[in-house]
């Protein structure tokens, strides 16, 4: 939460930009709700570096030469042009604060729910208790009357699932409200009309894996064996992620973990190997059932130290 100690420090004094993420698909580097700070020089918070943070700075930049309260929406599509392979999109709002219109700074604290809606010229924002208001990286911008919502400082662990059959389906539909946030992949182009998957060619969906942040979760349920075992072997060959899940039975777990010896990953590696997936004890296979048990476990991991700066 230290941008909105930097707006209450600064924005009175000298002219401020704020980017705020809005909504991310595929491998974004940071999720909705982080914001970075630019003033004409100098900047505060990240969202993420490389091309994208510098393309979106240019724009904060620009926008300081307009009236305080004026705002644009933008979209970045991510490829090999703005250093993310694995394809997706951000949606950012780039804005001039406008020092008048911080009243709700006093009201903003960890766990509370920021309401913006944008207006002609101005953003208008309070504090409430309600819940958050999910916005898509997709379709049309947001234009003036838009209104989301989102918990204060509300860091969500990375999910970077592969697969979108009905499983991938089932999780995606149950993740809104959770503390994690979805990357969510597949290679066959008929799920690209799926609101939040990122279609990858199977020749680069490796890439996916190596981008992933050190507390994402990874779960593993594609429509064929060996592109699961590809990522699995992925997955175990990089510094340990938060958690390795790969759909399946105990059968196939002794079938992958018998290749990934032959390939050389060390018995430690394959021990974070989670295979089956979902609470034990939940015996269901209907994907809502695999769905649900899956995210409860999520649900159980430990939140790193180190990843809280996200929230911030």
């Amino acid at each position: 939460m230290d941008w909105i100690e930097f707006l209450r420090a600064h924005c009175a004094q000298e002219p401020v930009a704020m980017i705020s993420v809005l909504a991310t698909e595929g491998s974004a580097p940071r999720g909705s709700g982080t914001r970075m700070l630019v003033k004409a020089q100098g900047e505060h918070g990240t969202i993420g570096g490389g091309a994208l943070e510098f393309r979106a700075v240019e724009q904060a930049r620009s926008v300081l030469d307009h009236a305080p309260g004026t705002w644009r929406v933008q979209d970045y599509p991510l490829g090999p042009l703005l250093g993310q392979c694995c394809g997706g999109r951000v949606r950012l709002l780039v804005e001039h604060v406008d020092p008048a219109a911080l009243g709700w700074l006093g009201d903003a604290v960890e766990g509370r729910t920021l309401v913006s809606q944008l207006k002609p010229g101005a953003i208008q924002r309070h504090v409430s208790d309600g819940p958050a208001m999910l916005m898509s990286a997709r379709g049309d911008r947001p234009r003036e009357g838009t209104r989301f919502a989102e918990v204060i400082g509300c860091w969500r662990r990375p999910l970077y699932l592969f697969g979108a059959g009905h499983v991938g389906q089932a999780i995606a539909r149950h993740v809104g409200g959770l503390p994690l946030r979805l990357a969510w992949f597949d290679t066959r182009p008929v799920f690209e009309t799926i609101e939040g998957v990122a279609v990858v060619p199977e020749s680069g969906i490796e890439q996916c894996i190596a981008e992933a942040p050190n507390d994402a979760a990874v779960v593993i349920l594609t429509h064929d064996h060996a592109l699961d075992y590809r990522l699995t072997l992925a997955a175990l060959s990089r510094p340990p992620l938060a958690f390795t899940g790969l759909i399946g039975s105990q059968t196939k777990r002794a079938r992958f973990l018998s290749r990934l010896d032959r390939d050389g990953i060390v018995a430690e590696a394959r021990g974070r190997l989670t295979c089956p997936i979902g609470l034990p004890g939940v015996t269901g296979k209907e994907p809502d059932v695999i769905a649900v048990a899956l995210l409860a476990q999520l649900l159980q991991l430990p939140r790193a130290v180190q990843v809280q700066a996200e929230a911030a």
